[in-house]
């Protein structure tokens, strides 16, 4: 997707994802927890999304647990995609997103209950999104093990589990679809 300098790209890391609209959020956590092979988590997150020239930025607050600005890349695309990702822990949410905004501005908030399954390398995300919905997330975490092939069968197979169809599937960041809203007076 880019040209990452030096040594950099050590730090590059990179999932195939696939996003849906949930139908249940009860029939999804039935089946997500029938599949998990580790223990669930249940988060609180607040994504602020901050305008830049290539790719998303965000800083995530999730509620108990140390923050992240996260940079990220992938299409735009209702199918299974791969996503190439940097994560930086941070540990003064509150000045960072002070200079962000300053640097930046702000495009738009996301605010979340994510429950977080796991199967095998691939992270199950049973969301809801204040004002959007609930919908289900799949990422497949690639590395040495796993390569893009393997993680794109796992997502095909995990999409089937849940019976998702090509209509539930989302093509764009939660992000978007909250600037895609109406405008409410």
């Amino acid at each position: 997707m880019f040209d990452v300098p030096g040594n950099a790209a050590s730090s590059l890391r990179g999932n195939v994802e696939l996003k849906a609209r949930l139908r249940s959020l009860p029939s999804a956590r039935q089946i997500a927890a029938a599949l998990a092979t580790s223990p669930v988590e249940s988060q609180a997150q607040r994504d602020t999304y901050f305008h830049v020239a290539t790719g998303r930025l965000k800083l995530r607050e999730i509620s108990g647990q140390t923050a992240q600005l996260v940079w990220y890349s992938r299409a735009d695309q209702a199918a299974a995609k791969r996503s190439d990702y940097r994560l930086v822990a941070v540990a003064h949410p509150d000045e960072l997103r002070e200079a962000l905004v300053a640097a930046c501005g702000v495009r738009a908030v996301v605010e979340k209950q994510r429950e977080i399954f796991l199967y095998n390398n691939v992270r199950i995300h049973l969301d809801t999104v204040t004002g959007l919905g609930d919908f289900i997330e799949f990422e497949a975490v690639l590395g040495p093990e796993v390569n893009e092939s393997a993680g794109r069968a796992q997502v095909e197979f995990l999409q089937s589990a849940f019976q998702l169809t090509a209509d539930d599937l989302v093509a764009v960041s939660y992000v978007e679809l909250m600037l895609r809203r109406p405008a409410t007076s």
